[in-house]
């Protein structure tokens, strides 16, 4: 079975529709592993101490992650689509 572009907007639009946090946190328990959670939560913290103004190595201590993952992280704080709204 092959996901194409219409799957993948019907999830973002599914998500952009929950009124709560609890809400948004049921369905990424239904949908995700704990470890992919952990994982998406790990990318925000590194984006926003990266916002903050941390270096690599400060990010990479405190969020335990990897410089290939950070290094992705760090391309989308500097050259992302308007997140920087979102993870104030």
């Amino acid at each position: 079975m092959s996901i194409d572009n219409n799957d993948v907007k019907a999830l973002y639009a599914l998500i952009a529709s929950l009124k709560t946090t609890d809400d948004c946190e049921t369905l990424f328990e239904d949908l995700c592993t704990a470890k992919e959670i952990e994982q998406m939560a790990q990318r925000v913290k590194a984006a926003k101490l990266l916002l903050q103004g941390k270096t690599y190595n400060q990010v990479m201590e405190q969020c335990e992650i990897s410089s290939a993952t950070l290094s992705r992280v760090s391309r989308c704080v500097q050259y992302g689509n308007g997140y920087r709204n979102y993870l104030k």
